[in-house]
């Protein structure tokens, strides 16, 4: 239903996302499948495999970053699969958007503010390291990643709303793979003043907020590390952090530019890479990041492999647990 501005409600949206690939959208779907595929058996690894000794609040964190990255990615993959296999990719307004909108938002902020616990917890060790057992006691860490998700479920009800308040008449074609709020949005018939606002409140307040807040924090741990008499003593605390940094480097960097571009119909398609890349390609990234380049968690995944015994395990999981720790 593509009718002009005729009064007509919306009831659904078509999603045009890569419908303009034509017989390309097959290997995409494989692509995707792939890589979605490696982003939940990456994943599951870190949350499962690391063992009790991996007990401090960085791990803490990772383990609950894997978990949202997973339920980020399931909040979009799965429809996009089906989409691109389908001749008229069509979403309700009403339930499945709605859905959609809301939980891209709640585990999107969840993970902005959970990276921004995790920037906190290195300027903590490496500025304030006498108090650190203190500053980042256990409750603390509860109450950091509780609020994560706390605020991601208050950004997603605050967002959701504001959008379906608005009236939807007239045109229904979203020029993205999934319900995406901006796109949503410039569809909306009427005023779109209030919409308009509570998007920006929630950018600034769970988006921008938490990237100025990891800032900080970074200035401030490089101020500290550039003081330091020993070199190695540098070396090692880069070497601490650089993982976090490239991790909030790749999802903030692609996001931001997908979001302050100009809307000209001419960078759609890089709109949707850009879009596909934070969504889908970045989730895989994070356990190879965080295991390639750390030694205890891949001491801890080597242990655990042991203890389980590889010869009485069968599946992907393992092989991709053999390729992390040989």
């Amino acid at each position: 239903m593509d009718d002009d501005d005729n009064g007509t409600a919306v009831i659904e949206f078509i999603l045009l996302g890569f419908s303009g690939l034509g017989t390309y959208q097959v290997p995409l779907f494989w692509g995707v499948l792939f890589v979605y595929l490696v982003t939940l058996l990456g994943n599951s690894l870190i949350i499962t495999l690391l063992d009790s000794a991996l007990s401090t609040p960085m791990y803490f964190f990772l383990r609950h970053l894997s978990l949202i990255e997973i339920l980020y990615t399931t909040t979009i993959v799965p429809r996009m699969l089906n989409d691109l296999l389908s001749s008229h990719p069509v979403i309700y307004l009403s339930a499945s958007c709605f859905t959609q909108m809301y939980f891209f938002a709640l585990f999107g902020i969840a993970e902005c503010c959970l990276l921004t616990a995790m920037a906190y917890d290195h300027f903590a060790a490496i500025c304030r390291p006498l108090h650190y057992a203190t500053l980042m006691n256990r409750q603390v860490c509860v109450g950091m990643v509780g609020a994560s998700y706390l605020l991601g479920i208050t950004s997603g009800t605050t967002d959701a709303i504001f959008i379906f308040t608005l009236h939807f008449h007239g045109s229904n074609i979203v020029y993205s793979f999934f319900c995406d709020d901006l796109p949503v949005l410039r569809l909306a018939s009427g005023d779109t003043f209030q919409g308009e606002v509570g998007n920006f409140v929630v950018t600034l307040l769970f988006i921008i907020t938490p990237f100025v807040l990891i800032v900080f924090s970074y200035v401030r741990i490089l101020i500290t590390i550039l003081g330091l008499a020993s070199a190695q003593g540098r070396q090692k605390f880069f070497s601490t952090c650089s993982s976090h940094l490239l991790v909030v480097t790749l999802f903030y960097g692609t996001a931001t530019i997908a979001y302050i571009k100009p809307g000209a119909n001419i960078i759609q398609n890089m709109d949707q890479i850009l879009s596909l890349f934070y969504t889908v390609v970045t989730p895989m990234f994070n356990p190879f990041i965080y295991t390639l380049r750390n030694k205890e968690v891949m001491g801890a995944l080597k242990r655990t492999v042991n203890k389980t015994s590889l010869k009485s395990l069968t599946g992907p999981v393992v092989c991709l647990a053999s390729l992390l720790i040989s």
